[in-house]
């Protein structure tokens, strides 16, 4: 453990034992999420009953995001922390969360998702699993792998709340048809594409591609920008597929993007997985592939 590490957790111990006591002389219910669209999924599920603190605010990337002690203090008074699965610093944090507060619950929404395994060490600092394939990470990038996603968070809300079980039950229904006709836009879009494969800089978009039959081609290498010959391996291959769309990630440099859609022809398109309109920008990113946007 570095000595960021070393202070960051003795400021989550003190930021954990003052939220015990201020917990105490609360009645505000919180829950916690990583990411903006759980906070999408979860605000349609439980509406007003409870506060959501996102972890990584907009804007952060959860890759290189570490949370300020006001943001430890809401974690550390939340009923439930919904993590996303298998973002690294969430289990680097999660074994320290359950040891300092043992009263939260913590939920896994990756449960039951068939996953990809990719090689995606997002920022894990166990490195015992540093040459080992690990999933990756983006499962709420897809419809089909979203309702599953929401689905965990759903069943974890009624058993620790039965007595609301059809309320949740009710809002429930209503975001699983909101994820169904987002999965019905987005696949009548991609159906008849011209061209299936697509280049993206960071890859979070594997289960999208996955889903609907999509080739993606990631422009990062083993998290690290490319080297020139990696670069004309990927123009080629983009050249070969007649890659029309080129994405870069609200947040990412752009310069390796532009460079590759200017040597295929393409164009460069910027988007937010990590937005809280999550069935807003499934269905613009679908859009785009369809060449029905041209921003």
């Amino acid at each position: 453990m570095n000595p960021n590490q070393i202070v960051f957790w003795a400021i989550l111990s003190v930021v954990f034992f003052v939220g015990c006591k201020s917990e105490k002389n609360s009645d505000q219910k919180v829950l916690s999420v990583t990411i903006e669209p759980q906070r999408f999924f979860l605000e349609k599920i439980v509406g007003n009953s409870y506060r959501i603190n996102t972890v990584v605010p907009p804007g952060a990337s959860p890759e290189t995001y570490e949370p300020t002690p006001a943001m430890m203090l809401d974690l550390a008074n939340s009923k439930i922390y919904f993590k996303v699965g298998y973002l690294g610093f969430e289990n680097v944090w999660v074994a320290n969360l359950a040891k300092n507060n043992p009263k939260i619950v913590i939920v896994d929404c990756s449960k039951g998702i068939d996953l990809i395994m990719g090689g995606h060490d997002h920022n894990s600092d166990e490195k015992d699993i540093h040459h080992s394939p690990t999933p990756d990470p983006h499962v709420w990038s897809s419809p089909k792998t979203a309702k599953i996603f929401a689905g965990n968070m759903y069943r974890a809300l009624v058993f620790a709340n039965p007595d609301s079980t059809q309320f949740y039950k009710t809002n429930f229904e209503k975001l699983e048809k909101i994820i169904d006709d987002t999965d019905s836009v987005v696949s009548g879009l991609l159906r008849n594409v011209t061209s299936r494969s697509f280049v993206i800089y960071h890859p979070a978009l594997s289960y999208l591609a996955r889903d609907y039959n999509l080739i993606q081609h990631s422009i990062e290498f083993e998290g690290k920008n490319p080297s020139p010959s990696q670069m004309k391996s990927l123009v080629d291959i983009a050249k070969s597929e007649q890659v029309k769309v080129v994405f870069i990630q609200k947040g990412f440099d752009r310069k390796n993007a532009e460079v590759v859609a200017q040597e295929v022809g393409a164009k460069v398109f910027e988007i937010n997985p990590l937005g809280y309109e999550w069935d807003k920008e499934m269905i613009r990113i679908a859009e785009i592939l369809a060449g029905k946007r041209d921003e």
